[in-house]
């Protein structure tokens, strides 16, 4: 008897799947049970899907691609409906493939499982039926799992701790390659010491992971038996172990195996197409989860070197000063970027504080960082001024940009910088500034001002710029702010609400149960970036993650109080005032405005807003006088004393010129000449005090009387009101 005969009498047929050419030949046994005429026949995929329940056809796709990748049998339970889309009966169908010119062909049997019955359908079996469902349900979820891992780390924890549906592995590891050995990446289910052994293994052990490797092909091995008749060199390694079953599949990424996956079963498997073909998926996604990490943390590993060997550790131990220092890189891309601070020895004894933004978040960006850096720090050791200083890095930048990206105008970078030269011994800071936010001084009694300094371009635009630079005194008890404006204006904040932002972290911060002013400065600068990122824990998801929009950098300078601990008679110390000291020089008059602006700053607690907005009026008023009748500079000290509701502010304008004010009598129309009248009313008390290099004109303000409506001029002193007053 014929095979065809003898097959056709059990009800089973042949068919032959070419995928190369799309056809599908059947015997007339096959076309039968597929609800056709019985007879052979060359029918297209689409005429042989039609006669395929949708689902199941989806499904059989999968078995044969799974049966493709592992060269193994591919076996599947399928529907047959007619044309209406009725199930005439069910079929068990195995096929085996093989590699056509890089084309798969199937050759395989089709046979009835069972018919419907009279008014039903064929019923599914568990194979088709929730237990796919429950599939797929796994896959999507184990698929978001290994996709939002982060790190190694993370990806064997969340492999770890898949659900597969109906069969769960009670032991798992991963391999990786490591030359000619393997090496055990991280495993679950075992002891600690169980990993050496494996990680000691040539590729050319007899060892499934081994064979894995080699091979690329899976092995399933569903029984005891089945291993140690397989492998029995290495089958003690595994004897140990109270397991059954065991799968090893290839970890592939990128068409090349990475290493291998082992899943461990303490209850029987058979590995069907089903669990094949789950494990497959897992694995495939695992590997892909395995790779990303591994780039993920090759880069950051990489960018936290490079930055580190960039970022210099700030000198502790400065004569009465304590230093404190942060750098943040974005979070997202490379972990490197433009931003970075340095402290520099000077030859004088001096100590210089730099900080610094180069344009971008890219490895240019911080290759050029440290060129830049290298640069200030040599000119600065040269004993070169702070305007000298930022001139020669600006030609530097400048002339990078000329030969390295001639004719490349998107690829030329500019930085911004904010170099201050420090005196430990009196606290004297000389600042010069190129296009970089000013610094921030929070005063000994709290209150946070920001000091605006002279500044020229950003370092690289203009080789010819010049950097002004800006005298400020650190009084005793008082803290410097120097930062990038990731630290400002992350968050979708400008220059005015970031700073109010920080002015309120600046202000409240307290130290807590530190000692020394070195640790309640580091506990400032954690404070000061958490404002901006919130806890470490959000820095990579959560409610704060679209914040981290740009490199932070800051350098925090404060000055030891003279006064600090306890006196003799171990009473507290008084705690001082708040003093700022601001010039405007002849050739700048659009820092009246900044003037205004400092004055509002120092009084930003004032109770009456009214009294404020007199001190703004009263110092534009005596600032502009000075430039406008003598041809010298201008020099404003604000003083604040007092216990808050009762303080006083005392203003005080200094300038070359010897010539008195005089009195005028301005006109309803005069645009000048009303200086002293707005003297007289808004202020508590105002006067001219004259000095050897020239005069001082002076104004106070009362808290306590602004807030009782008392009339501001009525404690103006009577001989003042002789005093004439320039034209306004």
């Amino acid at each position: 008897m014929r095979t065809e005969d003898l097959l056709a009498a059990v009800a089973t047929g042949l068919w032959r799947w070419d995928n190369a050419s799309g056809r599908v030949s059947v015997d007339a046994e096959a076309a039968r049970l597929l609800g056709l005429p019985a007879e052979p026949a060359v029918l297209t995929e689409a005429a042989v899907r039609s006669r395929f329940h949708p689902v199941d056809f989806a499904e059989i796709n999968g078995v044969v691609q799974l049966a493709v990748s592992e060269g193994t049998l591919a076996e599947a339970r399928l529907r047959i409906v007619d044309e209406r889309g009725q199930v005439l009966r069910t079929v068990r169908s195995r096929s085996r493939p093989r590699i056509v010119n890089g084309d798969f062909e199937l050759v395989g049997t089709v046979q009835e499982v069972a018919a419907p019955q009279p008014g039903t359908s064929a019923a599914r079996t568990p194979v088709t039926g929730d237990w796919r469902r429950s599939r797929e349900a796994f896959l999507l979820d184990a698929g978001r799992a290994l996709a939002e891992a982060r790190s190694t780390a993370e990806v064997l924890r969340v492999t770890a701790g898949l659900s597969m549906p109906g069969f769960m592995p009670d032991g798992l590891a991963v391999f990786g390659i490591q030359g000619d050995r393997l090496t055990v990446i991280g495993h679950h289910g075992h002891l600690p010491d169980d990993g050496p052994p494996y990680s000691e293994m040539l590729l050319e052990t007899d060892y499934p992971a081994a064979e894995v490797v080699r091979t690329g092909r899976a092995v399933y091995l569903p029984t005891r038996e089945d291993y140690q008749r397989r492998y029995p060199a290495t089958w003690p390694l595994a004897a140990r172990f109270a397991r059954t079953s065991w799968a090893y599949l290839p970890l592939v990424n990128a068409g090349r195996t990475i290493g291998a996956w082992m899943a461990g079963f303490a209850e029987p498997v058979a590995f069907t197409p089903d669990e094949r073909s789950v494990l497959t998926t897992v694995a495939r996604m695992l590997a892909q989860a395995l790779a990303r990490a591994g780039v993920q943390e090759s880069q950051h590993e990489l960018a936290v070197g490079l930055q580190r060997s960039m970022m210099p550790t700030v000198q502790p131990d400065i004569p009465g000063m304590a230093v404190a220092a942060r750098y943040v890189p974005t979070g997202g891309g490379l972990e490197v970027g433009g931003d970075w601070y340095d402290m520099i020895p000077l030859p004088s004894g001096r100590i210089a504080l730099v900080i610094g933004d180069v344009q971008g978040h890219d490895v240019r960006a911080a290759g050029l960082m440290g060129q830049l850096r290298i640069a200030l720090r040599a000119y600065a050791s040269e004993g070169h001024h702070p305007d000298a200083v930022l001139s020669r890095a600006s030609r530097f930048l400048a002339g990078i940009n000329e030969t390295e990206f001639r004719g490349d105008g998107e690829d030329q970078r500019f930085a911004t910088c904010l170099y201050v030269e420090v005196d430990p011994a009196t606290g004297l800071l000389d600042v010069a500034r190129a296009g970089h936010p000013d610094p921030a001084i929070r005063m000994a009694d709290g209150a946070v001002i920001v000091r605006p300094t002279s500044g020229g371009l950003p370092l690289g635009i203009d080789p010819d710029s010049d950097y002004p630079t800006t005298r400020i005194v650190l009084e005793p008890g008082e803290t410097m702010l120097v930062c990038t404006d990731g630290l400002i204006e992350t968050g979708g904040h400008d220059l005015e609400t970031g700073w109010g932002r920080l002015r309120e972290v600046f202000e409240t911060h307290t130290a807590g149960t530190a000692e020394g002013a070195g640790e309640i400065l580091e506990q400032l600068a954690d404070a000061l970036v958490q404002a901006v990122h919130g806890p470490s824990s959000h820095h990579t998801t959560g409610p704060l993650v679209d914040r981290r929009e740009d490199d932070i950098a800051l350098l925090l300078l404060s000055r030891e109080s003279a006064g600090r601990g306890v006196d003799a008679g171990d009473r507290p110390a008084p705690r001082p005032g708040r003093r700022t000291v601001f010039s405007v020089a002849q050739a700048e008059p659009e820092r009246i405005a900044a003037a205004r602006r400092q004055i509002r700053d120092v009084l930003h607690d004032w109770r009456d807003p009214d009294q404020v907005d007199s001190a703004a009026l009263l110092v534009s008023e005596i600032v502009t006088n000075v430039l406008t009748h003598t041809d010298g500079d201008a020099l404003l000290v604000a003083e604040v004393a007092g216990a808050h509701g009762s303080r006083r502010l005392r203003v005080e304008v200094a300038d070359g010129s010897d010539e008195l004010p005089h009195r005028r009598r301005p006109g309803e129309l005069a645009s000048s000449g009303r200086g002293l009248v707005l003297l007289e009313l808004l202020a508590g008390a105002w006067g001219v005090d004259p000095r050897g290099d020239g005069k001082s004109t002076w104004f106070e303000l009362y808290e306590d009387a602004g807030a009782a409506g008392e009339s501001p001029g009525a404690a103006s002193p009577g001989p003042e009101e002789s005093v004439p007053e320039p034209a306004a």
